[in-house]
């Protein structure tokens, strides 16, 4: 029977272990100098060795002829444990087990001792996927385990896993496999599997892998079954993913604002079978390369692309602008956050490609050249002005009277009859009401649900919510919801308002001008943000 090339190729002892060293020279000094904890958390992305090392550690733990704290792999122990016969080793996947009762368990079984080896280890794959119960009942074995007893975590997403627990483990931080280091392993087993594969389909492989080893080989054994000879082009049709050349073809049609040839370049890709996702990851990284080019562009070690590229990559670069880079990478960046949820993946991949071929070059200012300065402060300017005519349109609420000067002496005598009257500002219907609960839907969609139906008046700085919905009271007295809808409202109009908020129970009679304006009043002397009263 086949075996898949990642299981073939999985390491059986430290020596053995891609680009993680911090990890391998630790656990083997503690296992040699006879140190080694009884809690152990592996944590980080897919592919990079965590379950691989968890098994090489149990191994080692138990070995009766380590070398160097690395398991001897030729005594009855390590045998039994590469051929997952050894009952004193327990893989458990906490996705298929989450619940408090597979806990509890193994903390009935965990308290016999082990049958062959000097310790009983427990490897929990996937750990996270535990419920809170669960991780309460793995907690009190933790704090005080036999010591016979020796557990192993190992999670993508240490994030889910409790303090409780981290706390009590010794953590080691799992990094992303260097591309290099892929390759070189890849090359290894290429040449040990006698495989036809060329150094410039091994880098391809290692930078669609995304630093995880597992993936690398998988797709290798994909390519195997695709042709004898694998070349980037082979990889590129195993994978599903676009050629280098399309790449770049498209980039250069975005350059130039060539919106046909750049959907014409998508058909083609799409009539052959491509993945879209992976086009646009593809697309993502050759856009990073351009901004690399234009911040960094004496580093080229930065850059993930293949001997020859870069001169094609500097050639776009030149006519583009920085702005213009970090704005398509934006595009890109969020058509490859929604291709997953996407009804149709082309349509929206092409749509990303319609807006990247129809954003204008940003506008550069030479030394000798304040055209383009100048427009642009001018616009500003409009923009203020504007701003400032809508502030001036509401006025000052009444009851707050602006400060008065100091009369001179010369005026000290004039009658107070003759003083211009201060008028109280008008009430007005607030006509951005269904705007302000437009924004607060995405800043807050429960408070905004419990305004369905309500009406705003406006004073000067003052916004009185009359709501139909008692409920709505409740959640205005929680600072959360009150901010919330103050920052929708500052949002819409840039106006920062005080907030005052009433029942009208009555729906067949809205009050009056007058009554509205009793109520802010009300609400303003009582100095409280709700009148229930």
């Amino acid at each position: 029977m086949y075996t898949a090339l990642y299981r073939k190729w999985r390491p059986m002892t430290f020596d053995d272990v891609v680009s993680q060293p911090h990890i391998t020279a630790t656990l083997s000094r503690q296992v040699a100098e006879g140190k080694t904890a009884h809690a152990y958390l592996f944590t980080g992305s897919r592919g990079t060795g965590k379950t691989t090392c968890a098994r090489i550690l149990a191994k080692a733990v138990n070995c009766l002829d380590p070398h160097d704290g690395k398991p001897c792999l030729e005594c009855d122990i390590c045998r039994a444990a590469d051929a997952g016969t050894l009952s004193d080793i327990i893989e458990i996947d906490a996705a298929s087990n989450t619940g408090v009762d597979d806990i509890r368990e193994l903390r009935d079984s965990a308290i016999y001792a082990p049958e062959l080896c000097r310790y009983k280890v427990y490897i929990i794959d996937e750990v996270h996927m535990l419920s809170n119960a669960a991780f309460n009942a793995l907690l009190k074995i933790m704090e005080e385990p036999p010591e016979h007893i020796k557990f192993i975590l190992a999670t993508t997403e240490v994030h889910k896993v409790p303090a409780t627990i981290i706390s009590r483990c010794q953590r080691f931080d799992f990094r992303r496999i260097r591309e290099e280091d892929i390759v070189d392993r890849l090359m290894y087993i290429s040449k040990c599997e006698k495989i036809d594969l060329t150094p410039q389909a091994a880098a391809l492989i290692a930078r669609l892998a995304d630093g995880a080893m597992r993936d690398a080989l998988s797709l290798l054994d994909q390519c195997i079954a695709y042709s004898e000879h694998i070349d980037p082009e082979v990889v590129s049709n195993a994978a599903g993913v676009a050629g280098r050349d399309y790449l770049f073809d498209i980039l250069e049609a975005a350059s130039k604002g060539d919106v046909s040839a750049a959907l014409g370049i998508v058909d083609d890709l799409y009539s052959k079978s491509k993945d879209m996702s992976r086009l646009c990851d593809e697309l993502l990284i050759q856009l990073r390369n351009l901004m690399l080019i234009k911040t960094v562009p004496e580093n080229r070690k930065l850059l993930s692309c293949l001997d020859g590229e870069a001169q094609r990559l500097e050639k776009i670069a030149s006519g583009e602008t920085l702005d213009g880079v970090l704005s398509k990478l934006g595009v890109v960046s969020d058509c490859a956050e929604a291709l997953p949820r996407a009804v149709s993946k082309r349509t929206e991949f092409e749509m990303a490609i319609v807006k990247l071929c129809s954003q204008k070059p940003a506008e550069t200012t030479s030394k000798g050249d304040t055209s383009a300065l100048e427009r642009r402060i001018a616009s500003l300017e409009r923009e203020l002005d504007l701003l400032r005519s809508g502030a001036a349109a509401f006025e000052k609420p009444a009851g707050r009277a602006e400060p008065q000067k100091e009369p001179s002496p010369e005026k000290a005598e004039t009658s107070p009859k003759n003083q211009p009257e201060v008028k109280e500002a008008p009430l007005e219907k607030f006509n951005r009401w269904e705007d302000v609960l437009d924004r607060l839907t995405e800043l807050n969609p429960g408070c905004a649900g419990a305004l369905q139906g309500s009406e705003a008046y406006v004073r000067g700085d003052a916004l009185m919510i009359l709501v139909k919905n008692e409920f709505f009271l409740w959640l205005f007295k929680r600072p959360e919801n009150a901010s919330s809808l103050k920052k929708a409202a500052y949002d819409v109009t840039g106006i920062s308002y005080s907030l005052h908020a009433k029942c009208v129970k009555n729906e067949d009679a809205p009050p009056k001008n007058d009554a509205v304006s009793e109520l802010i009043e009300r609400a303003r002397q009582a100095e409280i943000p709700v009148d229930e009263n």
